[in-house]
């Protein structure tokens, strides 16, 4: 009788202690309510179902861990309620902005049942549902369908993504801190570097560094995803390779990067580095991806299209012979984004992307080329600043110095 009696509770309040000092202040969190709001009302859409990794995050102060379970943020003109699982026990109250509800696991269509009952609270029982059509799955979105008949199905995730590209004055000063604690990372990966380490004994030092600055500057925040991706020799070929156990060795091509993570705020330093010396052929390399990024540096200005500034940087690498071993696009923007729950796509510095730089945008400066081994110079070649977008021009947030001039690192 016990069992049936729990396999009957489909969903439950779990408010285990009370709220924690949220992230940002009440007057943030109702700016970007109202925001959003004011797009339901325009778009006459009844509910907003949220299931993203950012906009959980951005819209709610919480940012869930997946394994294998399904999430939500429901928001309606009166409402504000985020959807967990019970194994979380009483974490997604004490974190997030506004109310919780919490499904169990005893059946498989509870987190849907969670989904239906949270909108049946709040009078809604039709009409328009916003979800994000670039996050929900074809049959999350067809399960969702049978079990909210009445509702249409309409995206919001471009509109939302739009409204995260401009970022408030408390987002911006938190990103500051990102970014001064990634120059604190960068100096503790010099700081480990020596003849013989290995790539994961640097990356341990400069991530361990980085998570005791963000408890120290953020008491109340969780500690969560900070890393480091310290790459050496051949292993600098991609931006995003793994650290390993691979010693450096002097005269080694190296890559740091720093990625400190606080709240979902995502920041970076990224730097060529070599261990000694460098050669002729990887001297010339780094000072042309040196080259663009100051020009990159320098062409980053409200009023300026994305694709713009692509289409000139290319020509820079044109002109050297090397525009066929770039890797990316030069820069992206920042904010509530991850390397696992990606970025906002329409603000990229990319040949493609049209978008107009804004102030109280934030985007990255990042070239990089990549000569494959074998060839003089082999190796990843890749800078990276993070520019707030003023009135009248660019604030560099990014103290740490570039250049063969400062990291070829002798110790």
């Amino acid at each position: 009788m016990l069992i049936d009696t729990i396999a009957e509770t489909r969903t439950k309040q779990i408010k285990n202690g009370g709220k924690v000092r949220p992230t940002f202040p009440q007057a943030e969190m109702d700016r970007r309510m109202g925001a959003l709001r004011a797009h339901m009302a325009e778009a006459g859409i009844n509910a907003v179902l949220f299931t993203s990794y950012q906009n959980i995050n951005y819209f709610g102060d919480f940012l869930y861990c997946y394994f294998g379970r399904s999430f939500g943020l429901v928001v309606t003109q009166d409402s504000h309620v985020t959807i967990s699982a019970n194994i979380d026990g009483g974490q997604p109250w004490r974190r997030s902005f506004g109310d919780n509800l919490v499904y169990t696991d005893w059946r498989r269509d509870n987190y849907l049942h969670a989904v239906k009952t949270v909108l049946e609270r709040a009078g809604v029982r039709g009409g328009r549902l916003g979800v994000e059509f670039d996050h929900l799955s074809l049959d999350r979105a067809a399960a969702l369908h049978d079990m909210l008949p009445g509702f249409e199905q309409v995206d919001v995730g471009r509109a939302v993504m739009h409204q995260r590209m401009i970022k408030s004055a408390h987002e911006i000063a938190l990103i500051r801190e990102g970014a001064r604690i990634a120059d604190i990372g960068g100096a503790a990966c010099v700081e480990a570097l020596s003849d013989g380490v290995s790539e994961h004994e640097v990356a341990l030092h400069a991530t361990g560094t980085m998570v005791r600055e963000i408890a120290r500057s953020f008491p109340n925040a969780e500690l969560m995803d900070t890393w480091t991706w310290f790459q050496s020799g051949i292993n600098t070929d991609g931006a995003h390779n793994p650290v390993t156990s691979r010693r450096v060795r002097k005269g080694d091509i190296l890559s740091l990067n720093c990625f400190p993570m606080i709240a979902g705020y995502y920041t970076a330093l990224e730097r060529t580095l070599f261990l000694d010396h460098a050669s002729d052929d990887h001297l010339r390399l780094w000072e042309i991806n040196c080259e663009v990024h100051r020009r990159g540096l320098e062409l980053i200005r409200p009023g300026a299209r994305c694709c713009d500034i692509a289409t000139e940087l290319n020509e820079i690498y044109r002109a050297h012979g090397l525009l066929e071993y770039r890797t990316f696009g030069y820069g992206h923007s920042f904010g509530v984004l991850s390397h696992y729950y990606g970025r906002e796509a329409g603000l990229e510095l990319r040949e493609d992307i049209e978008t107009v730089l804004e102030p109280n945008m934030i985007v990255s400066m990042e070239p990089m080329i990549m000569i494959p081994e074998g060839q003089p110079g082999a190796g990843g070649y890749r800078e990276h600043d993070i520019l707030v977008i003023t009135q009248d021009g660019a604030e560099d947030i990014t103290a740490f110095r570039f250049g063969p001039e400062h990291n070829i690192i002798r110790t």
